[in-house]
């Protein structure tokens, strides 16, 4: 697996790449025929889903600052 992806804030899917890696780690025979195929589509489901979960935090920090930036301007506009 990817160095980057253990470093990045994907710790609750640690334990599923581990088990792919172990998979991988059994030879090119069972990754050419298809062994881990099913172990791929659990990190693939378990990072789509934490990356959900970043966007999802990423918008309500950005619908935050958006309000107070609107409350700001609005106090600045008022005291002209």
């Amino acid at each position: 697996m990817h160095p980057h992806l253990h470093t990045k804030d994907n710790t609750g899917c640690e334990e599923v790449m581990s088990a792919l890696e172990a998979c991988h780690a059994r030879g090119l025979l069972w990754k050419s025929m298809g062994m881990c195929s099913s172990l791929k589509q659990d990190v693939n489901k378990c990072l789509r889903a934490e990356r959900v979960d970043r966007t999802v935090k990423n918008r309500e920090d950005a619908m935050a600052k958006r309000q107070k930036m609107k409350a700001v301007w609005a106090e600045i506009d008022a005291n002209s």
